[in-house]
C-alpha cells in the first residue's frame, strides 16, 4: 500500500540537549484515519512541527507522498493541510476572506479560490457565516474555520492537532462526519487527540508515542486486542483504547 507519510529514524535534540525524538519511524498508509497518541511531553508536538516545517529535525528522513521534506520542502508542503491546536487567524477578517487569502499562498487565483472556499464552508457548516467577522464565531465554529482554511489547496494529507479541544459534543460529531467523508475521497488524516474514545471510533490505525519513542504501532484492532479484560473491576474504567494507552504509557 502506498504511504502518505514515511518517517525513518527521525531525531530531534533541542539546544538545551533535550532529546524530543529518539529515532521515530512510522508508515502512514494512504487514505483513512491514523491516530498519533501520547501523553503531554511525549514528542507529538515536535513530530508535527517537523512534518509542517516549523521544526528542523536533527536526524532521520521524512517523505510525504515520496517527496523528501528536507530536499523539496515547498513541494512537500503542497501535499499537507494543517489544523493547528491554537487559533492563528486574524479575528478581524471575514470568514470567507481567511479561507480565500490562504489560497493565495499556494498561487491559487481568486476566481478558483472563491467558489472552492464557498463549497468547503458549506461542508463544514460555515457557509451562512461566510461574511461574518471571525471573532464573532463560537469556539467550535472557529475550529471549523481552521479546517476549512487547511483544505483550500486540496491537500492529500490533513494533519489535525487536537482539533476538537473545547468543542461541544454536537459540533464534534458533525465535524467528524464531514472529515470521514474526506477520507472516502482519498484524503489521509493524521490525528492527535486527548479524546481517546474519538480516536477509538474513528482511526483505522494508531501509534502511541512516549518519551520520544514509538512504543506501539498497528491497526486499531491490533491495539485493542492488547486490552486486558481480566484487569481490576473496581474504580473507574475507561474505553478499551484508554485502558491500553494508560497501561503502555505507565511502563515507560
Amino acid at each position: 500500500m502506498e504511504s502518505a507519510l514515511s518517517i525513518k529514524n527521525l531525531e530531534k535534540t533541542y539546544s538545551n540537549s533535550t532529546k524530543a525524538l529518539k529515532g521515530v519511524s512510522l508508515e502512514v498508509p494512504k487514505g483513512g484515519f491514523y491516530a498519533l497518541l501520547g501523553p503531554n511531553g511525549a514528542g507529538k508536538t515536535t513530530l508535527i512541527g517537523i512534518l509542517t516545517g516549523l521544526v528542523n529535525a536533527t536526524g532521520g528522513q521524512v517523505k510525504i507522498f515520496g517527496v523528501d521534506i528536507a530536499k523539496e520542502p515547498e513541494k512537500a508542503r503542497t501535499y499537507v493541510g494543517v489544523v493547528p491546536q491554537q487559533l492563528n487567524f486574524n479575528v478581524f477578517e471575514k470568514v470567507i476572506d481567511i479561507v480565500v487569502n490562504q489560497a493565495g499562498y499556494y498561487g491559487i487565483p481568486r476566481s478558483v479560490a472563491i467558489p472552492r472556499a464557498e463549497e468547503i464552508l458549506k461542508g463544514v457548516g460555515l457557509y451562512e457565516k461566510r461574511n461574518d467577522i471571525s471573532r464573532s464565531l463560537s469556539g467550535g465554529m472557529q475550529r471549523r474555520l481552521l479546517i476549512a482554511r487547511a483544505l483550500i489547496h486540496q491537500p492529500q494529507i490533513l494533519i489535525l492537532d487536537e482539533p476538537t479541544a473545547g468543542v461541544d459534543v454536537e459540533l464534534r460529531r458533525s465535524m467528524w462526519e464531514y472529515l470521514t467523508t474526506l477520507t472516502k475521497q482519498g484524503v489521509t488524516i493524521l490525528l492527535t487527540t486527548h479524546y481517546l474514545e474519538e480516536a477509538e471510533q474513528l482511526a483505522s490505525r494508531v501509534a502511541i508515542i512516549n518519551g520520544g519513542e514509538i512504543i506501539v504501532d498497528g491497526t486499531m484492532d491490533e491495539i485493542l486486542a492488547m486490552h486486558d479484560d481480566a484487569g481490576p473491576k473496581d474504580g473507574f474504567r475507561g474505553g478499551r483504547l484508554e485502558e491500553v494507552f494508560l497501561k503502555l504509557t505507565a511502563q515507560k
